[in-house]
């Protein structure tokens, strides 16, 4: 996974309630067993047509729009089923940062764990980056080590994280890289440990 210090990108606004993980990803998709190639299937329904043919409406086919890195929506983002994919079809796709009122909670934890950083912001600030970036094509700074969103009018909005899932965000550890930074405190274990049990009955 790597390790998430400061990003600088292009908001995708999509100023929608409730969009859940069937929607990020349909169910359809779910067949492959690698975590990377769902970034083409990421909003699968609302941006391809009955025929498969793009949505020229959908923001993810305009121009600049289909660059951007960062996604800004509604409250309850990512609510319905607890499908992991969902983020992995975020970041496959390119998005580094989802910024949105409120998550599910679910979702939530697995954009930790797979290098996607989930940022709330009350609902007024959410609000005026969706009114902004409808405008015209708006860029974000995100710093992680200060928890601060930075529009480029100078206006900064900071967030809450969980120290130790800021952590592992800026080291770039998933739960499989924090096991291995004890790999030999682990295999140490492993070859003094006792591998027969006695049971008693």
């Amino acid at each position: 996974m790597d390790a998430f210090l400061k990003h600088h990108g292009l908001v995708a606004p999509m100023a929608r309630a409730n969009i859940d993980t069937d929607a990020i990803i349909p169910k359809q998709f779910l067949k492959r067993i690698e975590r990377t190639g769902f970034g083409q299937y990421l909003f699968y329904d609302w941006r391809f047509d009955e025929n498969g043919n793009p949505n020229p409406d959908f923001i993810l086919n305009q121009e600049p729009h289909c660059y951007a890195t960062v996604l800004v929506a509604g409250p309850n983002f990512g609510c319905g089923s607890s499908r992991e994919h969902a983020p992995w079809a975020l970041l496959d796709f390119g998005f580094r940062v989802v910024i949105a009122p409120s998550f599910a909670d679910i979702f939530y934890n697995n954009c930790f764990k797979n290098g996607v950083l989930p940022i709330v912001l009350p609902e007024d600030a959410v609000a005026h980056i969706l009114t902004q970036a409808s405008k015209t094509p708006l860029e974000l700074n995100i710093d992680l080590s200060e928890q601060q969103v930075s529009l480029p009018s100078g206006e900064t909005y900071t967030f809450a994280i969980d120290p130790y899932r800021k952590h592992l965000m800026m080291e770039g550890l998933d739960d499989i890289g924090l096991s291995l930074k004890h790999e030999t405190a682990i295999a140490n274990y492993e070859k003094s440990a006792p591998f027969a049990v006695s049971i008693t009955l």
